[in-house]
């Protein structure tokens, strides 16, 4: 038990989010990828809601993510603030990823449970992604911005009015994964309260 909870720890602290345009366009077999999602699946939530709903992009619906994202830069930017070199890493920063996982909420039809809670039951199951990925020595990063929280990818996703895109969960392997990070102190970030 004792060794498990050392891996545990040990997993839990060396987990870095490594940015796709260092990922090196190696694949990652369909079975791990079924696997990190199976994990994500066994996320706390209230009620048992499941409210995390994800679309998976390999192999050619990396090239169709890519190409969506990049023409909605194109189109909802000024000339003014247009940056070709940024629409043309949109359309390829992407295909260096094995996967990306787009990360989506599907809200309660009763709605019942509070809108953040089943935010938070998703950010759970990521966490639960994220942490299977280190654990294969697989890349992760979670972004969001840009056409994230957008009607238009909402559309392009056949999301429901009141679903959410939380994001894109990119997964892939790297030549130089990010391996450094830092916390302050969880002391000092903590109210014991034992009276």
């Amino acid at each position: 038990m004792v060794i498990f909870i050392d891996r545990l720890n040990t997993l839990i602290h060396s987990r870095r989010s490594t940015k796709p345009r260092l990922f090196n366009g190696q694949k990652i077999d369909d079975e791990t990828v079924w696997q990190i999602l199976e994990n994500a699946n066994w996320a706390p939530n209230h009620g048992l809601t499941q409210p995390w709903r994800y679309k998976v992009f390999s192999n050619s619906g990396l090239e169709k993510l890519a190409n969506f994202q990049a023409d909605w830069y194109q189109t909802n930017t000024s000339k003014d603030k247009f940056k070709p070199e940024k629409y043309e890493r949109m359309k390829t920063n992407i295909l260096k990823s094995s996967h990306v996982i787009v990360i989506c909420m599907e809200r309660q039809a009763s709605e019942k449970i509070p809108e953040i809670e089943e935010i938070e039951a998703v950010a759970c199951s990521v966490q639960n992604m994220a942490l299977t990925a280190a654990a294969y020595d697989i890349c992760s990063f979670w972004g969001s911005g840009g056409v994230t929280y957008t009607n238009e990818l909402k559309e392009f996703l056949s999301l429901g009015e009141k679903d959410k895109c939380l994001g894109y969960l990119y997964l892939g392997y790297s030549d130089t994964p990010t391996t450094k990070s830092r916390r302050d102190r969880i002391q000092d970030k903590v109210e014991w309260i034992d009276f």
